[in-house]
């Protein structure tokens, strides 16, 4: 055992640190947190001004027991848990739970795992920064408190095994209030008009597409327009030629760092993060939780080396960022590789496109910028007041653009005319080729993806580099909110088209509409909980108090406010405010009554039910017969749904058609659609509907899992037909009851006897009992 013991938060990170310090030194995980609240009295002695109380996990133990060991066994112990307020906890709590002496402990950050950061840390150590800890401690007490008296209510007042989070709910708002703006938005029809001009140089032709910039609100109007274009004379009235210079996007905070990995990469949140993680602890990257966007003098120096280098140095501009955001809260640097002269790594391919993203990103920020020339002509329509215009852009000098562009949420296909425009002259006549207008939507606001989210939330000043990720899981994880893909609509566009000053002619087309792919949008459990809490908890929902919030756990970390005394003062107006709750509120279920059932009379509903949201004919508490249910389809909303939806619901089961001389019935179940035949099930999966599917697609689906099943059968034997050879997804193997034994690759398992199968189920092991779930 080394004199100096460090211990630091993974195994991945002690390796990588390990391997740089040396022999003197052990290093060792402490594997995350050794501690959490405990979950009796919610972990918090409120009457105590807001005590915690700690206790040891089961599965942290063993680890405490070995630290403890190794802590006994060192002179010095080094606790080297990341820089922020997470890693100054850690550090805390491993000091109380091993029983650290002041004088024989030392607390030391870094920002990169390389041998000059980890060296200078050692240099350099300091005590452990107590208003970070107590920041922390007020984080998790508030969000403890919050969780587990909110929590219950949703239980009494909703639904049972329902939960709310001071951040998640407020983010989970967002997503609902989105979700209602697109629901109420009404469509606005323009006709954009386009033109296609040929401009004749040297015996050579060339086109120029333009359009008008405001469109037409009537088609008639459109095809007026049109018609007087026929005889109409169109000459350049302007053109003008602009110098611009675009400058590189600042090198990456977590925030910007997950936008862009989601928009290039198509990376979830939480998978960028891991990604990150990795990188970070494999000494690659720099600390991957950070809102700052300022780069050392030492990454500054050898960027430009790289970029003189690589791309000569009119490429080279040093720039410093600073970070905007006031509530910044610890001084990191942004993002950067460790090393900015490896432009490439070796490992997953995953990390090797996260580590390029950075790589380049960091590099271009410290580039000169792009110079281009835009171009803008302008086209008179003789006898009108609408002119045609058209834009091109020329890349002069290309600068950052060699390395790196930066993505937007809502990107364009791009303009037609983006490049070099055919050469023109003020005043000179065009020939149209064709003039069309085209009807165009106007498009409510896009669903929040994850990165936008993100983006959204920092913005509002709400969470912090190290709550974005886990708040976007948690509100997926509780189901709060779905991340889907929608195939959208069909929808009709009218067009008119004159070609070569021709009489303008009408056309209909359909174009798909609505077509999402990783968007969030609430689930109807999400909106009924989203809305319970608006009405009762107007305070915790409030945008403006939880970026407060968030300000007053920045003052605690920098000293400026008594953490108990922020507590105490949140926590009684809350209290009032779940106590009222509880005593006056009503029962929730986001009944809507729709009407009456046409043949029958009766009532019909929709509502939250234990296991999803239903639709119900008749009343419950009708004494003479009991209500029928249905579940509602994916899609389909309770604020939404009609009357004639709802009845749809309740078509099945139904019969397909005759199979074999036996019925086939489409149906529900709890593991999805089905077609249930002569006593067996088949599952529809996704490909169809059961709601639609006819007799021939339920005729295939039984055959192609007959065919199926028949593929995997191998052997039966006669002595007991509950043994069975079969095929399986990893080859030949025997089922012998409830035991599944695999077949060695040299055994043929067509000549298998029973006497065999017997033996070979005998000297396989028994399996393991799954261990009862806490």
């Amino acid at each position: 055992m080394s004199k100096n013991l460090v211990i630091v938060e993974s195994p991945a990170k002690a390796k990588t640190i390990e391997g740089i310090l040396g022999k003197e030194f052990t290093v060792t995980s402490s594997f995350g947190h050794i501690r959490d609240l405990d979950k009796k009295k919610n972990g918090v002695e409120i009457d105590k001004g807001f005590k915690p109380i700690y206790i040891v996990p089961a599965d942290k133990k063993e680890v405490v027991r070995e630290l403890k060991k190794m802590a006994k066994k060192a002179e010095t112990v080094w606790l080297a848990s990341d820089e922020d307020r997470e890693g100054e906890a850690i550090a805390w709590h491993l000091k109380e739970v091993l029983d650290l002496a002041e004088s024989d402990t030392r607390r030391i950050v870094f920002h990169e795992i390389t041998k000059p950061a980890i060296e200078n840390a050692v240099k350099n150590p300091r005590t452990i920064d107590n208003n970070l800890v107590n920041s922390q401690q007020a984080r998790r007490v508030l969000d403890r408190i919050v969780g587990f008296e909110i929590s219950p209510v949703l239980w009494r007042k909703v639904k049972p095994a329902l939960s709310a989070g001071r951040v998640q709910s407020v983010a989970v708002r967002l997503i609902v209030e989105r979700e209602r703006e697109i629901d109420e938005f009404t469509p606005k029809a323009t006709f954009k008009v386009s033109g296609l001009f040929k401009v004749k140089k040297n015996g050579k032709t060339e086109s120029l597409k333009a359009e008008i910039q405001n469109g037409f609100e009537s088609e008639e109007e459109a095809a007026q327009f049109l018609e007087h274009c026929r005889n109409a004379e169109f000459s350049v009235e302007d053109l003008e030629v602009k110098p611009l210079k675009r400058s590189p996007a600042p090198p990456f905070t977590t925030s910007t760092l997950q936008q862009e990995a989601s928009r290039k990469l198509r990376y979830s949140v939480s998978k960028t993060m891991l990604i990150a993680q990795r990188l970070y602890e494999a000494g690659k990257i720099t600390y991957m939780r950070t809102d700052s966007v300022n780069l050392s003098d030492l990454a500054l120096g050898a960027s430009a080396n790289v970029i003189k280098e690589k791309y000569g140095p009119e490429y080279s501009k040093t720039r410093k960022y600073k970070t905007k955001s006031s509530s910044a809260q610890e001084a990191h640097e942004a993002i950067r590789p460790t090393y900015p002269d490896k432009e490439k790594i070796e490992g997953p391919r995953e990390d090797q496109a996260l580590y390029e993203l950075i790589w380049k990103r960091t590099i271009a920020s410290q580039m000169a910028d792009a110079k281009l020339e835009r171009t803008t002509v302008k086209i008179s329509v003789s006898g009108k007041k609408e002119k045609f215009v058209s834009q091109g852009e020329v890349v002069k000098f290309d600068g950052f653009f060699k390395v790196y562009r930066e993505s937007t949420d809502n990107e364009e296909n791009g303009k037609e005319n983006d490049g070099i425009l055919p050469p023109l002259e003020v005043g000179e006549k065009l020939e149209p080729e064709l003039i069309s207008a085209t009807e165009r939507f106007s498009r409510p606001l896009p669903r929040y993806t994850e990165a936008s989210l993100v983006k959204k939330l920092e913005e509002l000043g709400i969470g912090r580099p190290s709550t974005y990720a886990p708040t976007i899981s948690t509100i997926q994880k509780r189901e709060y909110v779905q991340r889907e893909e929608k195939p959208g609509r069909e929808r009709e566009y009218r067009i008119i088209n004159s070609l070569n000053r021709g009489v303008p002619e009408k056309s209909v087309k359909t174009e798909i509409t609505g077509a999402e792919k990783g968007k969030l949008s609430p689930t109807d459990i999400g909106i009924l909980v989203n809305d319970f809490l608006v009405q009762n908890f107007p305070r915790i929902m409030d945008y403006k108090f939880t970026a407060h919030i968030e300000k007053e756990l920045d003052d605690i970390a920098s000293g400026q406010l008594n953490w108990s005394e922020m507590l105490e003062i949140f926590y009684k107006p809350f209290h009032e405010n779940v106590e009222e709750t509880i005593e006056k509120s009503g029962k929730v279920a986001g009944e809507r009554h729709l009407g009456k059932h046409p043949e029958t009379g009766e009532d019909v509903y929709v509502r939250m039910a234990r296991f999803g949201a239903v639709a119900q004919i008749g009343k419950p508490d009708d004494p003479d017969e009991k209500p029928k249910f249905a579940g509602l389809r994916p899609g389909q909303k309770l604020e939404k749904i009609t009357l004639e939806e709802a009845l749809d619901l309740f078509r099945l089961p139904r019969t397909v058609g005759t199979f074999e001389e036996k019925d086939m019935v489409a149906a529900i179940g709890r593991f999805g659609p089905y077609i249930r035949h002569d006593g067996k099930f088949y599952s529809l999966g996704k490909k169809y509907d059961p709601y639609t599917v006819n007799s021939e697609e339920a005729i295939l689906v039984i055959e192609e899992k007959r065919k199926k099943d028949a593929e995997k059968f191998i052997k039966s034997f006669d002595e007991n037909p509950d043994f069975q050879i079969l095929n399986g997804r990893w080859g030949p193997y025997l089922k012998a009851g409830d035991k599944n034994v695999r077949l060695a690759k040299d055994i043929d398992p067509k000549k298998l006897t029973y006497e065999d199968c017997v033996k070979l189920a005998e000297k396989a092991p028994e399996k393991k009992k799954k261990g009862r779930r806490k």
